[in-house]
């Protein structure tokens, strides 16, 4: 079967921008204080549930993972880039990294306690993320935990909104109608934040943190 085209498209213009992208944001954290707290929040989490690792997933030059990895997580790091994965290889050279289609993963069912998609499925079209969110939910283990990022849209009378990406194809997200569909999907919500608009200073959209638990299924 063809590969689609947004997602050959993905791969090449990230291939092409490695580097770049890299050095630009390799050190990010520093200046997002609330993503910094999502994600030490997602750490303690999945280690409170000892429910298995962690793949970061869209992970790109891996600098989300090696905080993850820096915070006790046992993680991985999974992208669809061979440049960005490379990158992420000789910055972090005790962490594995692998390729790999967010909407088919090569990894066994239940098999681990959280992932992580930071601003990954922005470059997915809206027709095509139902199967990339039942892929996470798929890979995780009961009381597993899911942190997803997205640059976002308060609407709610579309899934999606299409922006000009500096490096490929995107779309904003309404954050109401994805943690819909994510409880669709089997998860339940545990928390959310929302940063406002004023606190992007280069395209002014909310930024949404969404962290879902894959339930432990009830045999009372």
């Amino acid at each position: 079967m063809a590969e689609p085209e947004y997602r050959s498209v993905t791969r090449t213009q990230y291939d092409e921008v490695a580097q770049l992208y890299y050095d630009m944001f390799k050190d990010s954290l520093r200046e997002h204080p609330f993503d910094r707290a999502m994600i030490v929040a997602f750490a303690e989490l999945v280690q409170e549930a000892g429910a298995g690792p962690v793949a970061d997933i869209g992970c790109g030059p891996g600098h989300i993972t090696g905080y993850l990895h820096a915070l006790g997580l046992d993680v991985q790091g999974i992208d669809l880039s061979p440049e960005m994965i490379a990158l992420a290889r000789r910055e972090h050279p005790g962490i594995a990294f692998s390729l790999g289609d967010m909407s088919a993963l090569d990894l066994p069912d239940g098999g681990l306690g959280g992932v992580l998609s930071r601003a990954s499925i922005i470059h997915t079209p809206p027709e095509e993320v139902g199967p990339v969110f039942a892929e996470f939910h798929r890979v995780l283990a009961p009381g597993g935990l899911l942190s997803l990022s997205f640059q976002a849209h308060d609407g709610t009378d579309r899934l999606a909104w299409p922006f000009d990406h500096k490096v490929a194809p995107a779309w904003q997200w309404s954050y109401d109608r994805v943690a819909d569909l994510l409880r669709d999907t089997g998860f339940a919500e545990v928390a959310r934040l929302v940063e406002a608009p004023g606190e992007d200073p280069v395209r002014g959209f909310h930024f949404c943190h969404l962290v879902m638990r894959k339930p432990v299924p009830d045999i009372s």
